[in-house]
């Protein structure tokens, strides 16, 4: 039997049904024994008596009682199914590490550096996340913080953290609103065919047994990320360039989808690189100094503060691994500030500028078409 949680609604699960949160989250946990725990408020979404048919909102938080496993007599199902009603002790080190890892505090807002291996939330086989650390990051308050986005497990970089409800709303809506800037580093195999440019592919899941992976679909969600390239280096006869990306929309996995379908994956990213994403050159660590690991940072926000009239911005310093990549390639960390100064001012061109006065537009028009031929 676990202990009550507190699990805060992600921003991809708002408009999701309370019953069909539980079902993603607890598979185990069966529709009749969920009415029960509601109708009994054992059940709660922000403290509130709740039922099957509610609709969640990102930032949200749900109240899960202890969750009995199933009955003796359904002894199979409950081995397939034991991963969803267990939950590990949260480690002292690892508490340490996060207080550790915190950019920025005020009364509403928390910005940690997430390591890179740290999934946010739970999920099947998954005990050791961020959600379940939160309270550790109270600093004195009665509330826990809230999580208002998203990084991938095997991402590092700036992650924001609400400290009240209100916080939290406000921070949800200026993501949906696309009123936050992100900025993101990766090392990259190969070059793109252009220093600069927008890629426009809209993205959608690769089918049923694709889980959480996304492909090129013309019938898709609108994805487009910006790109700079900063510097290419050859290490052991493999090219390899570092890359500055802003995402304008904030589809699952969009910077590694749209890296990959450039034909420059990021680096050691065999979800969607395949291969090309392990240079035959950079195989041997020891001899490269590339350690193979994700090489995508969340490097900066850059957000509406929620409580007064500035601009919260925020940055991360590249993790260790990150680290020995850009001294065994001689990349200057100087050199990724001025991309990132001259990619925001690219973007800001093009939201000012009107339709078919885009900054290079022969350039980001045939770029595109040359995406979408290659994922047809």
């Amino acid at each position: 039997m676990t202990a009550v949680r507190s699990v805060t609604v992600a921003p991809e699960e708002a408009e999701l049904r309370l019953d069909r949160w539980f079902r993603q989250h607890y598979p185990g946990l069966g529709h009749g024994r969920l009415e029960k725990l509601l109708r009994t408020g054992q059940v709660r979404v922000d403290g509130k008596r709740a039922k099957a048919g509610t609709r969640l909102a990102a930032g949200q938080v749900v109240r899960v009682p202890p969750l009995a496993p199933p009955e003796p007599g359904n002894a199979p199902k409950r081995a397939a199914l034991g991963a969803a009603y267990r939950t590990s002790a949260v480690d002292s080190r690892d508490l340490a590490a996060l207080r550790a890892s915190v950019l920025f505090r005020d009364d509403a807002v928390i910005a940690i550096d997430k390591p890179a291996g740290l999934a946010v939330q739970g999920g099947s086989g998954q005990h050791r996340h961020l959600d379940a650390m939160l309270d550790g990051l109270k600093f004195g308050s009665a509330a826990r913080p809230r999580l208002v986005h998203r990084l991938d497990k095997d991402t590092g970089g700036v992650l924001l953290l609400a400290r009240t409800a209100a916080a939290a709303r406000k921070l949800t809506a200026a993501f949906k609103g696309k009123s936050i800037r992100k900025v993101y580093w990766a090392l990259v195999a190969g070059a793109p065919p252009e220093p600069r440019g927008l890629i426009d592919l809209p993205l959608s899941k690769a089918g049923a047994s694709g889980g959480e992976k996304m492909a090129a679909a013309a019938d898709g969600k609108s994805a487009q990320t910006l790109y700079q390239v900063v510097q290419t280096r050859k290490a052991a006869g493999a090219a390899v360039s570092w890359l500055v990306l802003m995402p304008l929309t904030g589809r699952t996995h969009q910077l590694r989808a749209h890296c990959a379908l450039l034909g420059a994956p990021i680096l050691y990213d065999g979800k969607y690189g395949g291969r090309a994403a392990f240079p035959p050159g950079l195989e041997i660590e020891s001899t490269a100094g590339i350690p193979k690991r994700l090489m995508l940072l969340a490097r900066e926000i850059a957000v509406p503060h929620p409580e007064h009239e500035t601009t919260l911005r925020v940055e991360a310093p590249p993790p260790a691994h990150m680290e020995a990549a850009f001294a065994a390639l001689g990349f200057q960390a100087a050199r990724g500030e001025r991309a990132a100064d001259d990619l925001i001012g690219y973007a800001e061109g093009l939201a000012h500028s009107p339709p078919g006065a885009r900054p290079g537009p022969k350039k980001d028009r045939k770029h595109r078409a040359k995406g979408r031929k290659g994922t047809s």
